[in-house]
């Protein structure tokens, strides 16, 4: 059983031992660790709304329990939803429950919005606070580690997770011909390249302090085992940064800056999907829609340039010919 549904919903609950069989189905599938973590949390809330097995899930208790989630963000509500479905489509599978109550249940709909790409300015700020791009010597190696760690997630595009889980040996540092393979959603795998030399460099002088030959890649510090950093601890200490340079960025923000250069650059966006590893063009398409808000405002600017110096002509003539 999944020791934290064991911990926090105890083994004798009525559901607990499907739950952690299906988290157990779920990693052995190669989901995220993010989603395993998500759906973990969700589906814990949501047994304190039904304490009776699976095979008496019915759609009563999973009204009851989106019900009181109207109050979050529809993409979180989404998720929840997402969580219970998942798992109810499981239990069908493995003949626990008879009929799915999620088919009488509506989906969320969650509001399309323009992703938030941080500017570069910014993103050179934070980095600068952490280490420059030449370190000294005797920087500590936590130092370095991190300047490599939220790097990589800007030059790369990556998601957080993605490049918490890197491995030394899904690196190809081939001279002029570096890459990065990068385990994405879905036990998905793609390749990217490598092409900021100033940042190659320094991923170079980070794996020559550390010695690395295979592992992880950026291993915690405190725990002693070698481990990956975490996902949260890799957040902490972005925030952490973030506030001593004055800035006010989230980490993922550095996702969508990727993309948004690429596509302001030209970059077609099946070229910037596949970098990105994005199911669909769709998702996508919304950094081109944030291309044409940023060519608006552009155009807005110039306008209210024009008309300001039009204005200040203007004036300069009405005074000259009230002299006259």
């Amino acid at each position: 059983m999944d020791e934290a549904i064991r911990d926090q919903l105890g083994a004798a609950h009525p559901l607990a031992a499907a739950l952690g069989a299906f988290l157990t189905d779920l990693a052995n599938g190669n989901a995220s660790a993010h989603t395993i973590r998500a759906y973990r949390g969700d589906l814990l809330q949501f047994a304190a709304h039904h304490d009776a097995g699976p095979a008496e899930l019915t759609v009563a208790p999973v009204r009851a329990f989106l019900a009181e989630t109207t109050g979050l963000a529809p993409a979180t509500r989404k998720r929840k939803r997402a969580a219970i479905a998942s798992f109810c489509r499981w239990a069908v599978r493995h003949d626990l429950l008879d009929a799915n109550p999620m088919d009488r249940v509506d989906t969320v709909k969650v509001p399309k919005r323009l992703p938030r790409p941080a500017a570069a300015a910014d993103v050179a700020k934070v980095l600068a606070a952490i280490c420059p791009r030449r370190p000294r010597k005797d920087l500590p190696l936590d130092r370095l580690r991190d300047r490599v760690l939220f790097e990589t997630i800007y030059v790369c595009g990556a998601r957080a997770g993605e490049v918490c889980a890197l491995d030394v040996d899904d690196l190809d540092l081939r001279p002029d011909d570096e890459h990065v393979r990068i385990h994405g959603k879905g036990g998905t795998v793609r390749t990217v390249l490598l092409d900021d030399r100033g940042y190659v460099a320094l991923l170079k002088l980070y794996l020559q302090r550390t010695g690395y030959r295979h592992g992880p890649l950026f291993r915690a510090s405190i725990n002693g085992a070698g481990g990956p950093l975490s996902y949260d601890a890799a957040q902490h200490r972005w925030t952490r940064y973030c506030t001593t340079a004055g800035v006010d960025l989230d980490l993922h923000q550095l996702r969508h800056a990727h993309a948004t250069e690429l596509i302001n650059a030209g970059v077609s966006i099946e070229t910037v999907r596949r970098r990105l590893g994005h199911a669909s063009t769709e998702t996508t398409q919304l950094y081109a829609l944030l291309d044409d808000k940023i060519a608006d405002n552009e155009i807005r600017a110039a306008r209210r340039r024009t008309r300001a110096a039009g204005n200040t002509s203007g004036s300069s003539r009405a005074v000259s010919g009230y002299g006259r």
